[in-house]
């Protein structure tokens, strides 16, 4: 088995928590194994089921969730969107043997921001865990030259787009249009004042901006929010 690659800490000297979610016993060991050995990870639990995944995130909250889809009492998404509600803070990252469209498109969609093949080496997952701190979308290179493809002979399926903000979500960035602070919104919405950035961190990240006035921009453009409410 490959070791952790340069077995580096996560950056600032936090430890980086994970709960495993994998209903196969080998594979589940496997990962298991390969993200213990790497200093600055700590996993804090493995979960077969999305009653024991659910769990296991509300008991730990960790900073990242690693998610198979494919679970015995149901579809590894709903857990993911229900995380991404739930636990804005935490990201989420998939790991699959399904590389096709409809797994890849919906996944991201209900907010994984990481796709890894289960056939990549442990080598890959352990550096895919800490790029998704570090900012980046570890997708697996197979996955993004398939998509890729697709984009450019024009074959790529047009959908409609799952709704792209959580309710939650939708009321904080009415705030931020409204120009409210992050306390005043705490305080208006009933959260934690420490909760709001994180939240906020997701709306950049969905609507793929870096400011106030850029979210409240694209949310008026994309009708995501009426300031006449």
């Amino acid at each position: 088995m490959s070791s952790c690659p340069d077995d580096r800490p996560l950056a600032g000297s936090h430890q980086l928590t994970v709960v495993l979610v994998e209903d196969d016993p080998p594979t589940r060991d496997h990962l298991a194994e390969t993200l213990t050995a790497c200093n600055g990870i700590a996993l804090l639990a493995t979960a077969d089921t999305l009653e024991a995944a659910r769990a296991a995130c509300e008991r730990f909250l960790p900073t990242v969730l690693i998610t198979d889809l494919q679970l015995p009492d149901g579809h590894g998404t709903d857990l993911i969107r229900e995380v991404r509600d739930r636990y804005p803070a935490s990201e989420i990252m998939v790991i699959s043997v399904l590389g096709d469209e409809d797994s890849v498109v919906t996944a991201i969609r209900a907010g994984a921001s990481g796709y890894i093949l289960k056939d990549s080496e442990p080598v890959d997952m352990v550096e895919a865990v800490h790029g998704l701190i570090e900012g980046r979308s570890p997708i697996s290179a197979s996955i993004a030259r398939y998509i890729i493809r697709r984009v450019q002979d024009g074959s790529f399926k047009d959908r409609k787009p799952a709704p792209l903000l959580t309710p939650r979500e939708t009321d904080i960035l009415w705030g931020i249009a409204k120009g409210f602070t992050y306390n005043d919104i705490a305080d208006r919405l009933g959260l934690s004042r420490q909760t709001v950035p994180s939240y906020i961190k997701n709306i950049y990240r969905k609507l793929e901006v870096n400011s106030r006035s850029e979210a409240v921009y694209e949310a008026i453009g994309r009708k995501l929010i009426q300031l006449g409410e």
